[in-house]
């Protein structure tokens, strides 16, 4: 279970691991930088202290993450240990088949139980902001493109005396700093999140904000890995739940069981247009074996005919 400790090499703690992937509980006190392998408050010194066999250049130089997490989120980290096994988890991103839900607690009472977060979001150009993304129609917002999250309310309580609302969030889209923004933009900011606070919510050991679930469905055994629940007062004693709509366990389920349904039409989907698309290419076939086979019939009259003739 994540601590409200700093990170170390040694507080790796390993969620998953075969021949091809490493999924990773990431701490929220350490980052992912390709650059900096040897620095030790990043993801890939953890991994090379923890499996020494990634310790060889020409294995570490092999290995991907799959997808990103904020320096300071926590949660689950799916790492691919080759170039294979990395293009078939990009395959599932790329068709938005992955599952991804996060834990968060957001500053105030969110009074709408359940919502879809709708903002477009963009990269923010203004004067000492160029490090933040913003939603479409803020000053300085450019190339603004659709987000959209879901979000559900699990409970409501107190953080350090201050009333907040502990969600779930189920990004659909794949924007820097979706969960984020999204949350900053209906006016409950993700606790200790500096940046979209504009510096006013430091008080916080960290963000509260958890990868929670994330569900690759790959062939033929799908990826599925839960990386906890650190938003306790087991383990933060400021955090005071009052009333709870919704278990945890509950709502992963019915997420998960939606989005296998989701992801079973999609494949149906697919499956029917490229029979149409076969069909289609084997009616050309078909036409054109007609039109050759016409055309030889008429040859062939042509041939016949001047040979009567002669």
């Amino acid at each position: 279970m994540m601590t409200s400790e700093s990170a170390s090499l040694e507080s790796l703690r390993v969620l998953f691991q075969s021949d091809d992937y490493i999924v990773v509980d990431k701490h929220w006190d350490i980052r992912i930088d390709s650059k900096m392998w040897y620095e030790k408050h990043t993801v890939q010194a953890q991994l090379r202290h923890h499996f020494p066999q990634l310790a060889d250049p020409s294995t570490y130089y092999g290995f991907r993450f799959c997808h990103q997490l904020d320096f300071s989120t926590s949660g689950a980290l799916c790492v691919a240990l080759n170039k294979a096994a990395a293009g078939r988890a990009y395959r599932c991103f790329k068709d938005r088949t992955v599952t991804k839900a996060y834990l968060a607690v957001v500053r105030g009472l969110v009074e709408k139980e359940t919502q879809t977060l709708d903002f477009s979001i963009g990269k923010n150009s203004s004067e000492g902001k160029t490090h933040m993304m913003c939603i479409e129609g803020t000053e300085g917002c450019e190339n603004p493109k659709p987000c959209q999250t879901e979000l559900m309310v699990l409970e409501y309580g107190l953080y350090d005396g201050d009333p907040v609302t502990k969600v779930l969030l189920q990004p659909l889209t794949g924007r820097t700093h979706q969960l984020r923004v999204h949350c900053s933009a209906i006016g409950h900011p993700i606790v200790g999140d500096f940046t979209y606070s504009l510096g006013a919510d430091d008080s916080t050991y960290r963000m509260m904000l958890h990868a929670h679930l994330l569900h690759i469905p790959l062939e033929p055994e799908p990826l599925l890995v839960s990386a906890g629940d650190p938003f306790l007062p087991a383990v933060d004693p400021k955090w005071l739940p009052q009333r709870s709509l919704r278990t945890l366990t509950a709502t992963v389920e019915a997420l998960l069981e939606h989005r296998v349904e989701e992801n079973r039409k999609i494949k149906e989907e697919k499956r029917e247009r490229a029979r149409r698309e076969e069909e289609k290419r084997k009616g050309r076939r078909e036409q054109r074996i007609e039109q050759e086979s016409e055309e030889q019939r008429m040859q062939c009259q042509q041939w016949l005919s001047e040979w009567a003739g002669d």
